[in-house]
């Protein structure tokens, strides 16, 4: 019937678990709707607040936070909480921290808090101020995912979370002898970790995850060149027999240590090797060409890999001082190019011997020098494996465009699929052009199907 009211039908215990995954402030609105939906917000099984959502002209906001968050859990003291997210990242609100233990006392599985970023002065000088968690939370027993941004850690002597299955943790500061070792040694169960690090630091710091259970590691682009600016000499090992997917997006750590990478199935780098902003490390630097050497066979069992035109860069300045170690087990490459380092592509993908899939994102740019294009050696994945190729990032057909995909179509002996996507962009060569002048080559599989398109 029209204007009949079904989600009102519903079950109270349903509509409050449709409502949980609304943000706090959507499901205060609905208490407006009748009398029936007045309290129903607060029988949610989770909290969602960030501190935009108070009226900030109101003097009194701080207490208005924490006044509705009090009355959200006093409501109903024996309910267990499923999740409590909070956000006010833009000044310290007494009390909160409370609120934090209180509501891990509830069960909770998922804990997601944003503190406080400020700057205190003591003799002139500006430090940053970090709030310190609860010490209940280390012994949580229910926690299943936690999160947690601009916090102070301290040492709680003993750290036990054995259902804490991921971790994203970003600019936290370290107390004493807590660290990151120590609170990853509690959670036995732990599958996911990312990191962020705190860059204050002003003394060498040793990052260290080891853990038997640990499945996926990212170290997501959050700073660029300010990070690199600014962090200090540090090093981050990691010992992860379990370890399927490792994503390192940022130069946060001057050394890469890894240990026990048995499982690795996936790598994915944005790095250099080199923390200081705008430079490369130095090819005659003998231990960080060791080192370097160490971390590519530590990661040489990874059977997908995906590399940045910065790491690109870093690889070809080591490959001429050391040999990059054979990648025997992987299939997948998706490595985007910078144009001048094109003739080195043939000796780099030599260290792929069982390759099946490329992906090839070239980076062009207009002051680029590039040496004449000579591809000429054909690495051994051309003969036996390599199935499937894209080229992408092509702007025009010109010669240089033509001579790669001559080169794979002429030397790929058991290529199935040439791709080539153009960025949408005016050329002189529509797509039908490109597909006839290729269609003309002699090929060396005669499967090769080509394909033509557009980003």
């Amino acid at each position: 019937m029209p204007g009949f009211d079904r989600i009102s039908e519903l079950p109270e215990s349903l509509i409050t678990q449709i409502l949980f995954y609304l943000p706090t402030k959507d499901s205060v609105k609905t208490s407006v709707l009748s009398t029936r939906w007045k309290n129903l917000w607060l029988n949610v099984p989770g909290l969602d607040l960030n501190y935009r959502n108070f009226p900030k002209e109101d003097e009194e906001y701080e207490e208005v936070f924490i006044n509705f968050i009090d009355r959200f859990l006093d409501f109903k003291p024996e309910l267990r909480l499923q999740k409590f997210q909070a956000n006010y990242s833009q000044r310290e609100i007494l009390g909160f921290k409370d609120r934090i233990g209180n509501a891990i006392n509830r069960g909770i599985q998922l804990l997601d808090v944003v503190s406080s970023t400020e700057y205190r002065e003591d003799d002139g000088i500006m430090y940053p101020y970090f709030e310190f968690m609860p010490l209940d939370l280390f012994t949580t027993k229910t926690l299943v995912s936690l999160k947690l941004t601009f916090w102070g850690l301290n040492d709680p002597g003993f750290v036990s979370l054995p259902c804490l299955k991921a971790m994203f943790l970003q600019e936290i500061r370290w107390s004493g002898t807590m660290n990151l070792e120590k609170l990853v040694s509690g959670c036995p169960i732990l599958e996911e970790l990312t990191l962020v690090r705190y860059l204050d630091e002003d003394k060498l710091v040793v990052t260290r995850v080891r853990s038997a259970s640990l499945k996926t590691f990212y170290v997501p682009f959050v700073y660029g060149s300010y990070c690199r600016s600014r962090v200090p000499h540090t090093v981050l090992e990691i010992d992860a027999p379990a370890l399927e997917s490792m994503t390192i997006k940022e130069d946060h750590f001057e050394k890469i240590i890894v240990k026990n990478l048995t499982s690795l199935f996936m790598i994915d780098l944005d790095i250099k090797f080199v923390v200081k902003y705008d430079s490369s490390f130095d090819p005659e630097d003998l231990s960080k060409k060791n080192e370097i050497l160490d971390f590519l066979t530590g990661i040489s069992r990874a059977r997908h890999m995906i590399i940045s035109h910065k790491t690109v860069k870093a690889l070809d300045r080591f490959s001429k001082v050391g040999s990059i170690p054979k990648f025997n087990n992987l299939s997948r490459l998706q490595a985007e190019f910078p144009s001048p380092l094109l003739p080195i592509l043939p000796a780099f993908l030599e260290s792929f011997p069982n390759l099946k899939i490329l992906i090839l994102k070239i980076k062009f740019a207009k002051d680029d020098e590039t040496e004449e294009l000579n591809l000429v050696n054909v690495p051994r994945c051309f003969i036996s494996t390599l199935e499937c190729v894209e080229i992408k990032g092509l702007f025009e057909w010109e010669e240089e465009e033509m001579k790669i995909a001559r080169y794979f179509l002429e030397n790929s002996a058991v290529l199935k699929k040439l791709t080539l996507s153009f960025i949408d962009y005016p050329r002189y060569a529509s797509n039908s052009d490109v597909y006839e002048e290729l269609d003309k080559l002699t090929k060396s599989s005669r499967r090769c199907q080509i394909i033509v398109d557009d980003d």
